[in-house]
């Protein structure tokens, strides 16, 4: 079950408390009977490993190979995963 933070408006005091998500938010302090406000605080979440970065699955290009790269790529949101074509192979076959 997730913690989350409480702090009265009255009183000031804060506390944690375990609820379910399904569980209602609490409006009313234990101590004073004041308002209680959720208090909002970044998560501890570490991305580690391949696959969480934009240039983990990138193969390596010359400087002037990429430049040719930038000028013809399509415009996508920040937010939404970009179609990757299929993978190139890495050294092209020889030839007899």
């Amino acid at each position: 079950m997730p913690t989350y933070s409480y702090r009265c408006t009255e009183c000031e005091k804060a506390f944690d408390i375990h609820q379910a998500f399904t569980d209602d938010t609490l409006t009313v302090c234990p101590n004073c009977g004041g308002v209680l406000r959720k208090i909002f605080s970044p998560v501890g979440v570490t991305f580690t490993g391949s696959g969480f970065y934009r240039n983990d699955s990138r193969s390596t290009t010359s400087s002037s190979e990429s430049a040719g790269k930038s000028s013809t790529s399509t415009t996508s949101t920040p937010s939404a995963p970009a179609a990757s074509p299929a993978p190139a192979p890495a050294k092209p076959a020889a030839t007899s």
